[in-house]
């Protein structure tokens, strides 16, 4: 991996950690929390949707949603586990 490649991948974590954060808790995580929610979050999203038939598109803004879209599921799996 080069480093505008990971610069691209932390920037795109970066803002869809923010907007779920924004979205679930109205605050956030912080900005290494945020970054690591919108990583993981990408991950889950480019896995999940597919196996269930989402496509999203292609290009930057196709990619953040999907990020934005995993991330929310992670918190949402988050959150249920820290209520049980």
């Amino acid at each position: 991996m080069d480093t505008n490649t990971i610069i691209i991948i932390l920037v795109v974590g970066l803002v869809s950690g923010w907007i779920a954060g924004l979205v679930f808790k109205g605050d956030g995580f912080g900005l290494l929390g945020n970054i690591v929610i919108g990583i993981l979050g990408g991950v889950i999203g480019g896995w999940l949707l597919p196996k269930v038939g989402v496509h999203i598109g292609s290009g930057m803004g196709g990619i953040i949603l999907t990020s934005v879209l995993g991330a929310l599921a992670l918190l949402l799996v988050v959150n249920v586990l820290k209520k049980a």
